[in-house]
């Protein structure tokens, strides 16, 4: 008797620390913040039997599921392990227009990037004046001698207007701006600083949705980087513009397929003004192509592994519509661009691109009814998979800059 009390015991025991060791690796995976829709009960809609309790279990609902009221609440597992605390916000459902069609990125950097180092032959000798003044790739040069840098062209006619004296050359590294002295070198093309930069880019997306209340659109589900450094572009200007898609190389493992497009020249979406992790983001004033019926937006907890569908396009411009398959939502907060592993499951689309392929990131992914969020990376060993960006948070990102009369006539 006293064995089978022992080994009773040792299994609760063991039990215990199982679900002490998952409540530990929740309270890290998942978020300290949610959101809720005004009018509807917190439920967090986790795995593993997460429950939520609070004081406003207490409260009748009509009282604090207002848009703009704020609460905590308990997440425990089964058997009332504590995991964390979590804030919650109430705000109002946001409704969209799903996009799915291709547009063009035409985008104008805030200074310019260094994407490269040179060499200088100068007196029979080599020398870097960039990399000897502190230079790095990656930097975005804003002004030379006081005098701001919009393009390349500018660069070069600051540095040759000195003869060889120092400039002091101001730049922004990630968050910092820092001051460096440069000396050009005099070479057979005249004054050089031994740096290559960039001033622009221009590439093809699809375009996630348009808010109509806002007049804002959002794209890509990702940054537009540059393609030597990684870095995010600096945006200081930009426009969307209309693409057709004329082809499709499919993907392969190991060797990622893309959609080729051209600009139509038919005419401009909008106004391009911010480029962060979670998107590309533009306004407009009303264009036919960002017409349609709007659909409520998904808040993070309410997308769900299991059946969606994208739309896309992968010929001409008009999206289409293909099924997927959730297969895991992330909702915790370490990527913001990575909430969930996507499947393509509709044989149209394996047959025609073999899953996903480079400009097909920003195409919506709806989930009963709801814009849940957008593609944005492809599995490069397996085509068919790839991740996802929860559609609140390119949305949360749309409102981190105020554009208020930043497109004034």
């Amino acid at each position: 008797m006293r064995s089978i009390v022992r080994a009773a015991a040792g299994v609760c025991a063991l039990l215990y620390a199982l679900i002490s060791a998952l409540a530990i690796g929740l309270q890290l995976g998942l978020p300290s913040r949610y959101y809720v829709v005004q009018g509807n009960r917190f439920t967090p809609g986790e795995a593993f039997g997460v429950a939520a309790s609070g004081l406003v279990d207490q409260i009748p609902l009509e009282v604090y599921s207002r848009a703009g009221n704020s609460y905590t609440m308990n997440l425990t597992l089964p058997g009332g392990i504590r995991v964390k605390e979590v804030a919650v916000q109430v705000v109002a459902r946001n409704y969209v227009v799903p996009g799915g069609m291709p547009f063009g990125i035409k985008m104008f950097t805030d200074g310019v990037m260094v994407v490269g180092l040179s060499d200088l032959e100068e007196g029979g000798r080599m020398i870097n004046p960039a990399k000897t003044a502190g230079i790095k790739t990656g930097d975005i040069l804003i002004a030379i001698d006081g005098q701001p840098i919009y393009k390349n062209e500018d660069v070069t006619a600051l540095i040759n207007n000195k003869k060889g004296q120092p400039v002091s050359i101001a730049l922004r590294r990630g968050d910092q701006t820092l001051y460096h002295i440069l000396t050009p070198a005099l070479t057979g093309d005249g004054y050089k600083a031994g740096i290559w930069v960039r001033d622009s880019s221009a590439g093809i997306g699809t375009l996630t949705y348009f808010n109509p209340t806002t007049g804002i659109f959002a794209g890509l589900g990702h940054a537009v980087c540059d393609v030597d450094t990684g870095d995010i572009m600096p945006l200081s200007s930009g426009q969307a513009v209309e693409v057709t898609i004329t082809g499709v190389t499919p993907g392969q493992s190991g060797s990622p397929g893309e959609l080729k497009g051209i600009f139509s020249g038919s005419g401009t979406l909008g106004e391009l003004y911010l480029n962060s992790e979670a998107g590309v983001y533009g306004y407009s004033s009303g264009h036919a192509r960002l017409s349609g019926a709007a659909i409520p937006m998904a808040l993070p907890h309410e997308t769900q592994p299991g059946p969606a569908e994208i739309y896309t396009t992968i010929t001409g411009s008009e999206p289409q519509s293909y099924a997927i398959q959730i297969e895991r939502v992330n909702t915790g907060e370490k990527s913001p661009t990575k909430n969930m592993v996507i499947r393509i499951t509709d044989p149209r689309l394996l047959e025609s691109t073999g899953g996903i392929v480079q400009g097909m990131s920003g195409s919506p992914i709806i989930q009963n009814g709801r814009l849940v969020g957008a593609v944005t990376h492809v599995f490069v060993n397996d085509p068919a998979r790839g991740y996802g960006i929860f559609a609140e948070n390119m949305e949360r990102a749309s409102r981190s800059t105020d554009i208020t009369g930043a497109f004034a006539a």
